[in-house]
């Protein structure tokens, strides 16, 4: 037969599997040093795939890390820089990797939270996802809502439809059931891209029962419910991985998890030796635990270079055989996981939300803080080489560095949409507060939420 009458076969793509979990502590996982939370089932994802030390998402907060994740370009582009106002979201005709991953015949799958708008032109149907199970909003009971009807940013639906909450369960639980049951349906013909986007281990605190009394010896009873919460979400991806390989498809299967943002102030996590927490720019707001699981592709190993949640997009893309040629902030990340190139990803990365931004160049980070009166702070500079920890403004003795990295902050948002809504000024006061030098303890920024 001749080669002009062979049938072209496009090639097909891995499946992907995106887990992410909502407000998790770098320090809350046995393979980033947790000695009280046992999670044998992300150990052994780590410890088969590559764990990345210095990973960062695009916002400390829920709703703008989550938008930037998808669309693999700074939120702030489309003007998401808070989390939502009412009914606010994704610009209509927004294209999200899954839409990206669509287009190449991949079957989507979402499960678990939104939170990128409950408009109709914003929900994940019109952003990419054939089948969602979830919620819109961003938080809500772990237990049924049984005294009222749950409203419908909170409520849990399936392709449309109310699940009713008798039905649900433990949430964390339910959407694992969920994520398990797309792996089992879903079309054999088709790669699929599941995104498990949970909830846990974001307030409120609710905790199995069974569960809580795994930690009954700890002292810290808050503390004690974010075990249980985090140990469910453990037994979740354990759950997902068995069932991958119980349909056979564990090998030809990319594994990503992280975190939305870095541990929050009433959760009861831990950063570690990272200064601040979730809503801030110290290393604790943005630098959350990333692990990237790829049989066959991927060697075991730690990856210390600098990269970004932006990349994911373009990742997704390059392993699914799709165009990139959609706007991206981010970079194809398997060149630098399989060592084909060195070096950082990123060697520059912004933040911005309402009176607080944050630029970062290499191993300097500089933070800017404005005033209620509109008048900006002396900006903060410090070297995270020297100073992981983020304990030492250096910026007196390096004027000449923080002009430079002033104009390029300048610069990079003179590209950025306004922001289409905008926190309250009790969140910017607490930014501002946040970023204070002189508040140097886990108990004081705890007050700072």
């Amino acid at each position: 037969m001749g080669t002009g009458d062979a049938r072209y076969e496009p090639p097909r793509g891995p499946n992907i599997l995106l887990i992410l979990c909502d407000d998790l502590g770098y320090a809350d996982l046995g393979f980033t040093g947790c000695e009280d939370i046992p999670t044998p089932e992300l150990d052994r994802l780590a410890a088969e795939g590559v764990v990345c030390t210095d990973a960062h998402v695009s916002a400390s907060v829920c709703a703008p890390s989550r938008a930037g994740l998808l669309t693999g370009v700074y939120q702030q582009r489309g003007g998401f820089e808070a989390n939502l106002g009412s009914g606010e979201g994704l610009l209509p005709g927004t294209r999200t990797f899954a839409t990206d991953l669509q287009d190449e015949g991949y079957q989507t799958c979402l499960v678990g939270k939104w939170h990128l708008g409950s408009k109709p032109t914003s929900q994940p149907s019109a952003m990419g996802f054939d089948h969602f199970t979830g919620l819109l909003g961003g938080s809500r009971s772990y237990f049924p809502i049984e005294e009222k009807a749950p409203s419908k940013r909170q409520r849990i639906e399936r392709d449309g439809e109310v699940i009713p909450e008798e039905s649900l369960g433990y949430l964390t639980d339910a959407f694992t059931s969920e994520g398990v049951r797309y792996i089992q349906e879903r079309d054999p013909e088709k790669p699929l891209l599941l995104f498990m986007s949970y909830t846990a281990p974001h307030g409120p605190m609710h905790a199995r029962p069974d569960l809580l009394e795994r930690f009954a010896s700890m002292k810290d009873r808050r503390r004690a419910k974010y075990a249980a919460m985090v140990t469910c979400l453990d037994d979740g991806v354990g759950q997902l991985r068995r069932a991958l390989d119980a349909e056979g498809i564990a090998d030809n299967t990319l594994i990503v998890f992280l975190s939305d943002n870095g541990g929050a102030t009433t959760n009861a996590s831990d950063n570690g030796p990272w200064r601040g927490m979730k809503g801030s720019k110290w290393e604790g707001g943005h630098r959350v635990p990333f692990v990237v699981h790829w049989p066959g592709e991927l060697a075991p190993g730690r990856f210390d270079q600098c990269l970004s949640s932006l990349d994911l997009a373009s990742t997704f893309r390059s392993v699914a055989y799709a165009a990139d040629d959609q706007p991206s902030d981010g970079r194809n990340l398997m060149p630098f996981l399989q060592s084909k190139i060195q070096g950082p990803v990123h060697d520059e990365l912004y933040w911005r939300r309402a009176v607080a931004a944050a630029y970062r160049e290499g191993d300097w980070k500089l933070i800017r803080v404005e005033e209620k009166d509109g008048s900006m702070r002396a900006p903060i500079l410090v070297n995270l080489e020297q100073d992981p920890g983020e304990r030492q403004d250096i910026s007196g003795a390096n004027e000449r560095r923080v002009e430079w990295m002033l104009e390029k902050l300048k610069l990079w948002e003179s590209g950025l949409m306004e922001p289409r809504w905008m926190t309250g000024e009790i969140w910017r006061e607490n930014q501002r507060n946040k970023h204070l030098m002189s508040v140097t303890t886990r108990e004081q920024e705890r007050r700072l939420p």
